[in-house]
């Protein structure tokens, strides 16, 4: 089993960047696709990015793509979600997930507690 903590959210006006940080814990962290989703309110939980277990793959959702960047550290058992040119739209809990069978974490894989993100405009 894989414990997964977000990090990194907060207040930021439109324009600026966060960088989000997801540190896992239990299994090795390496063997795990890791991905970022986020939910609104009054929304779905929505895709953002994902990570293969080596880093050399990316999949954004279009709403990312040019602003959002994702990594990760295996030496650290950490990801990363860098966001810049954040737009209000971008309000959200974002979540951290990891799984073992899937590029893209799906809702029965592990999953974090989420991190609030807030951009004022």
């Amino acid at each position: 089993q894989v414990h997964l903590v977000e990090s990194g959210g907060g207040l930021v006006q439109a324009g600026g960047s966060l960088r989000l940080s997801c540190a896992a814990s239990g299994r090795t962290f390496s063997r795990y696709a890791m991905g970022w989703f986020r939910q609104a309110p009054g929304k779905e939980r929505r895709f953002v990015a994902a990570i293969n277990t080596y880093g050399d793959k990316k999949d954004y959702a279009d709403s990312a793509k040019g602003r959002f960047t994702i990594s990760r550290d295996n030496t650290r058992n950490t990801g990363y979600l860098q966001m810049n040119s954040l737009k209000p739209e971008d309000t959200a809990i974002y979540f951290c997930a990891a799984s073992d069978s899937s590029m893209i974490p799906a809702e029965n894989d592990y999953w974090g507690q989420g991190t609030q993100v807030t951009v004022s405009s």
